[in-house]
């Protein structure tokens, strides 16, 4: 019996994890084209890029974990093919590797620019630790301009960061306001105050059209509506793509992503998908849905664990994320439509507040800044489906964290 895992980041050590944890006794190899110990990718666009902070990558566990939960950490494996009739996993110039069960958490790679001029140099993504430590690079000399395409969770916090350590920032973005995807208006214009009172320039309704510079070397980004912002090096995030590719050669289903049910299986048995790459059926958003944060991550794995170790259980977990921006801790529950009713508690002002996302009556998103307390309570509500209501949100007699305290833990 073997359990082989196909990528090691947070998904695919925590189901190596887990599985020991539910039981597991067998053989585990845990696979992973890059060399370096498995880390941990969200503080490389906040902590690691900090003025003093710890320039090395923070590893999910440590190098001992693996050894002592006899878990064979293979790096350096880039996985080629898979042979799902012969249950083995090719691997580029080592031994094909047979599997009783395999677990697909490959993650997703970061959205390249396709446009002019990409081949200059100055020109940056925020994925790996590599990215970090060229970014790093270049905060470290204190001062110059920078221009961020993507006023998502990695541009918004790389550019508080950069703004903080002295940086001239100027952010750009197709949308019409920042984190449009994953937050409601007015929440979205507490962060374009925010990030412009630490000096950063927001751009909205422009795109990137392309890159232009001199020497080899980026110098400005032309914008659709035709601006040029001068720049002397650029971040681009513009998000992730998933790589299908291994997927659909081994004849399992995809659309945008891997295809799983609520168990995690994939249409090929014996063969499961967890992570940013899990396309998956959600109550919570009313269809299929792929996420890309840690706690999709950890949780699928912790599932996963349960199905291949003859306990299954169905994921249907309300999503949350997190992103930390200057003073701003923000925390989501749930999934936000920019039709939904708002109803805020809190201090705004203070910045540390919540507001509370209703669609026909019911509660189905949460969103806080420096109110941990509020998102805890948050996420154990829509768990339970609980049935708070507007007036209750509105009351500020109503003890949001003692009526959540009643419900059962999960």
């Amino acid at each position: 019996m073997t359990v082989v895992i196909v990528g090691a980041g947070h998904s695919g050590v925590q189901a190596a994890e887990s599985l020991r944890l539910e039981g597991y006794e067998d053989a585990i190899v845990l696979l992973d084209k890059a060399d370096d110990l498995p880390y941990q990718r969200p503080p490389l666009s906040k902590d690691y890029m900090k003025a003093g902070g710890d320039p090395n990558p923070m590893p999910l566990r440590g190098a001992a974990f693996y050894s002592e939960h006899r878990i064979d950490l293979r790096g350096g494996s880039e996985v080629v093919s898979i042979d799902s009739d012969a249950k083995v996993v090719v691997v580029k110039d080592r031994e094909p590797i047979p599997y009783t069960e395999l677990i697909i958490a490959a993650g997703a790679e970061a959205r390249r620019a396709q446009c002019e001029g990409t081949e200059l140099g100055g020109i940056h993504y925020l994925r790996t630790v590599e990215d970090a430590e060229a970014l790093r690079s270049q905060l470290e000399l204190g001062s110059g301009r920078v221009l961020v395409v993507g006023a998502g969770f990695i541009g918004l916090e790389f550019a508080a960061v950069a703004a903080q350590r002295g940086l001239d920032v100027t952010v750009i973005d197709f949308a019409q306001r920042p984190m449009q995807r994953v937050l409601s208006p007015s929440m979205s214009d507490f962060f374009t105050e925010m990030h412009t009172d630490l000096g950063v320039k927001l751009h909205f309704d422009e795109g990137l059209d392309h890159f232009i510079g001199e020497g080899g070397r980026v110098t400005a980004v032309a914008g659709t509506s035709g601006a040029i912002y001068p720049c002397d090096f650029a971040v681009v995030g513009l998000g992730v793509v998933t790589d299908d590719d291994l997927a659909a050669g081994a004849g399992i289903k995809c659309d945008r992503g891997i295809l799983v049910d609520e168990y995690l299986r994939t249409n090929v048995p014996h063969v499961y998908a967890i992570g940013d790459l899990a396309v998956f059926p959600s109550r919570h958003f009313g269809g299929n849905l792929r996420l890309e944060s840690v706690q999709n991550a950890v949780d699928m794995a912790k599932i996963v664990a349960k199905t291949v170790t003859g306990s299954p259980s169905t994921y249907d977990i309300a999503p949350w994320f997190w992103s930390n921006q200057g003073s701003a801790k923000l925390q989501i529950a749930g999934l936000a439509d920019p039709a939904d009713v708002v109803i805020e508690r809190g201090d705004r002002a203070q910045g540390k507040f919540s507001q509370f996302l209703f669609r026909n009556g019911d509660l189905v998103a949460v969103e806080s800044v420096n109110a941990p307390a509020d998102h805890v309570a948050a996420r154990k509500l829509l768990e339970h489906d609980s049935g708070i209501t507007m007036e209750q949100a509105r009351s500020h007699a109503f003890d949001l964290k003692s009526y959540a305290r009643t419900l059962p833990v999960r």
